[in-house]
């Protein structure tokens, strides 16, 4: 009996429903609920998510009146008490988060408290399943953004059906990692409304920020209801039918680009606007490809996938480039100074990427997903677990002017949905390590931990020894409880096979002089490569050790040419990591280095920087400037790089990513324009 089947007979489900689902992704991700993990680099992440993260998420929805919100909509008295009608998903993001940790950590307390929170949100649903408690308080006077009736300003502004999206979310994980229906009900009756109100020849719109679509695809699969993935599938196909918009306008918002409703869904070939919103209806849209065949969805989800990964998207694996709008700018408008990455795009990213790998088995998504995993995500969140960045800039250049203007990490937001994504992502992560089809098991990252898998009815656990990122030297032991046959599939990063993205966007200056070598059972082994993977087909017995050594060489990094603000610029990249200067470890300054083409770099462990970090250091050549004499230098000096993800933890300053190759000019600005600058 299929695991779909067993869960909709659980929640009361005709199992007539789950016959419908007749196509779904090829391959299939291993459950967080089935792998753990013991590795140095995430484990102690996900532990400071447990205890640090979480609580103090919960403790700021309290103080910041989220939690009242639901009390006085419970009341049906009261004054909205938050500034924007979707600070509910703020509660309902960290009780996901809190979830997938009970599964990690189970704690009674943590437990009874989210069944707490759970109670006041079922208290604050309407009748017939509406929740949306900026109009429930007082539906006379609702936000400003809501509009007087129910879903009016959908479209734009009142995210009624991005807070029932968020819903569902939590409500799955929920459901999963504890087997309590308490939240998932109040998401059922939530949806059933949505599914009531929305569809051909009823009420029709495009959801303003989507992730209803992903929302509802989730609870089809727990309860294999067709409603959820046709209601999902026709919120997608609303896109680009509304008259009220003229799509020649330049205008993201007259054109209605910036929530990518400019044009139908299946004509889209571009990542365009708010990158999040867009982010969260392309991973939709891969769903929705999946589990109904649509081949033209497909086509042109994997469009817009090319589109990003050769012409948007930064080195670090951030994306949305442009403050206004927090969206994606025109093919190649990669800026450093003013970009914007905001952290919930990573969070996105990380989703797409994920479906996109299921789809088509391929490599290529694993290695973006990787590198946003490793650099552009983990930069959102302060090494003490709650201090935070809404937005990761690639460069900092200082000033007295300036100082103001530096960006520091922050607890929290008045828009803080940041937080809170990376609240429920972290625990999910075990989710991504392992993936099954058929005859075929895929290990795509490499984190330290087991997992028992059952291939062709077969028991087997498969550990994972390493000191990933750092080293790459891997350790695979399988152990069938019997002799199996089937093909371990182990992924050869791409950055380990001279290929700094699976596009021309970024490459590497230097081809890599080592190869990636595998033996298996201490005898070296000839291998085949599939899509990336290395295809290690055998009969296992227990005990049987893969070893995969990954050359673990420091990479200078060029982009693109048609990338303006990286021309004659190289950034560094030891294995997955992206590294950066901080003003910390190099004078003060770092927008005065030089990186010339011969410079070489020694890498050392230090475990008492910044929790433990693979530090770079060279010696090259700096601009240095003489005030009193009216001169400029250059001088040798010591550089040193960390981990991009790591910068921010040590105080306000200066930090770069891309450093100049050569001097090819000089750029003096002067106190007057830069006050100027401050002004506008």
């Amino acid at each position: 009996m299929s695991k779909l089947l067993l869960t909709a007979l659980a929640l009361g489900v005709a199992a007539t429903a789950t016959a419908q689902q007749r196509t779904d992704y090829p391959i299939q991700a291993v459950a967080f609920t089935k792998v753990k993990l013991a590795d140095n680099f995430w484990l102690p992440r996900l532990k400071t998510n447990t205890e640090v993260t979480i609580p103090a998420s919960f403790e700021r929805c309290e103080a910041t009146n989220r939690v009242k919100n639901f009390e006085m909509a419970a009341a049906k008295s009261g004054k909205f008490a938050t500034t924007f009608p979707f600070d509910d998903t703020d509660i309902y993001k960290t009780i996901e988060g809190a979830s997938y940790s009970l599964s990690l950590y189970p704690d009674k307390k943590l437990e009874s408290y989210v069944d707490e929170l759970i109670a006041k949100v079922g208290k604050a649903q309407e009748p017939d399943g509406y929740l949306y408690t900026a109009r429930t308080i007082d539906p006379a006077h609702p936000h400003a953004w809501a509009g007087k009736e129910r879903w009016e300003k959908e479209r734009e502004l009142s995210h009624e059906l991005y807070n029932s999206g968020h819903l569902y979310e939590s409500a799955v994980a929920h459901y999963e990692a504890t087997g309590r229906k308490n939240l998932l009900d109040i998401a059922l009756k939530n949806a059933d409304l949505v599914c009531a109100t929305f569809g051909p020849g009823k009420r029709a719109v495009a959801p303003g920020h989507e992730i209803v679509e992903m929302g509802l695809v989730k609870l089809y699969r727990v309860t294999g209801k067709p409603e959820y993935l046709s209601t999902a599938k026709f919120f997608i196909e609303q896109r680009g039918h509304y008259q009220g918009y003229d799509p020649k306008s330049p205008d993201v918002w007259k054109n209605g680009s910036y929530w990518q409703d400019h044009k139908p869904v299946y004509d889209q070939r571009e990542a365009i606007g708010h990158a999040v919103r867009a982010e969260y209806l392309y991973s939709a849209m891969a769903d929705v490809a999946a589990l109904t065949g649509d081949k033209k969805m497909l086509a042109s989800v994997d469009s817009i996938w090319n589109n990003m990964v050769s012409k948007k998207l930064y080195v670090t694996g951030g994306t949305g480039a442009v403050p206004g709008g927090e969206r994606f700018g025109g093919n190649y408008e990669l800026p450093n100074t003013t970009a914007y990455n905001e952290t919930c795009a990573s969070v996105a990213n990380v989703y797409w990427n994920q479906r996109m790998f299921q789809l088509h088995g391929d490599s290529k998504y694993i290695d973006v997903m990787e590198k946003v995993l490793y650099n552009g995500l983990i930069s959102g969140v302060g090494l003490d677990g709650k201090s935070f960045f809404y937005s990761n800039a690639m460069q900092i250049k200082n000033s007295a002017v300036f100082k103001e203007s530096e960006p520091a990490r922050a607890g929290w937001f008045e828009c803080s949905c940041c937080p809170t994504n990376l609240a429920r992502l972290f625990p999910s992560l075990p989710g991504y390590v392992y993936a099954q089809k058929d005859n075929d098991v895929y290990v795509n990252l490499f984190i330290n931990g087991s997992t028992d898998l059952s291939v062709k009815k077969q028991p087997v656990r498969l550990t994972q020894q390493n000191n990933y990122p750092w080293n790459g030297d891997l350790k695979f032991t399988v152990a069938p409880t019997s002799t199996a046959e089937f093909n371990l599939l182990v992924r050869i990063p791409g950055w380990s096979r001279n290929e700094a993205i699976p596009s021309d966007l970024y490459s590497f200056a230097s081809p890599i002089t080592q190869q990636v070598s595998i033996k298996v059972n201490g005898k070296p082994l000839t291998y085949t490569v599939r899509n990336g993977y290395a295809v290690l087909a055998r009969k296992w017995r227990k005990n049987d050790v893969v070893e995969v050594a990954l050359p673990m060489e420091v990479r200078k990094v060029v982009a693109n040419p048609n990338v303006r603000d990286d021309a004659g610029k190289v950034a560094l990249q030891r294995g997955p990591i992206v590294y950066c200067a901080e003003w910390k470890d190099n004078g003060g300054k770092t927008s005065n280095i030089i990186v010339p083409a011969a410079t070489t770099f020694t890498a050392a462990f230090k475990p008492d920087v910044l929790n433990g970090i693979t530090e770079l250091t060279a010696t090259v050549p700096v601009v240095k400037v003489d005030a009193a004499n009216n001169s400029i230098s250059t001088v040798q000096q010591i550089l040193t790089a960390i981990p991009y993800y790591a910068w921010a933890n040590r105080g306000k300053g200066e930090m770069t990513v891309w450093f100049p190759a050569k001097i090819t000019d000089v750029d003096l600005v002067t106190q007057k324009v830069e006050e100027k600058i401050v002004a506008k």
